[in-house]
């Protein structure tokens, strides 16, 4: 099960046309995209059709238990407080759970928080949780990208130091 949380990089769309799979399918496109770099679009099809994936919006986990599952939580840098919650009680039998985010990259509201943030701080102790934390050599984009987040982290550095005269 693959799964996101509905949220717009700094832009708000609004209302969106069609049915539901029409309005969420942008918000879950980027899990779509990984999936088809992966294996074939035939056997893809063929695996959502029957359901052995799944890719699900978060906001529709509630009420849900998920048994014999390997879920995917991607983007949970904006995923708020009382999601991350509700998405690790999910967890059923036989199940686990991986989340993913950056934490540089938050685009919820000014007034909200980012769970994943508050999930290290809560659960860092609990034995059978981990948390591993990913730097610029771990990027697998284009070759300017590790640049790009550099030169940003140098200027967001430079802007918090205290200036000292």
């Amino acid at each position: 099960i693959l799964t996101r949380p509905a949220v717009e990089a700094g832009e708000n769309l609004g209302f969106l046309p069609g049915d539901l799979r029409d309005k969420l399918d942008p918000y879950l496109q980027p899990l779509y995209d990984a999936l088809w770099d992966m294996m074939p679009m035939p056997k893809l099809l063929s695996y959502l059709e029957d359901k052995t994936i799944e890719i699900a919006p978060l906001a529709f986990m509630r009420g849900r238990t998920l048994d014999n599952a390997f879920v995917i939580l991607d983007e949970a840098q904006n995923a708020t407080e009382g999601q991350i919650k509700m998405f690790l009680t999910r967890m059923g039998k036989n199940a686990k759970f991986f989340i993913t985010g950056d934490l540089t990259q938050i685009d919820l509201p000014r007034n909200q928080h980012s769970g994943l943030m508050q999930a290290n701080r809560i659960l860092k102790d609990i034995k059978g949780i981990d948390f591993i934390f990913m730097t610029q050599v771990d990027v697998v984009r284009h070759p300017l990208v590790t640049k790009i987040i550099n030169s940003y982290e140098k200027w967001e550095n430079d802007r918090i130091k205290p200036v000292i005269e």
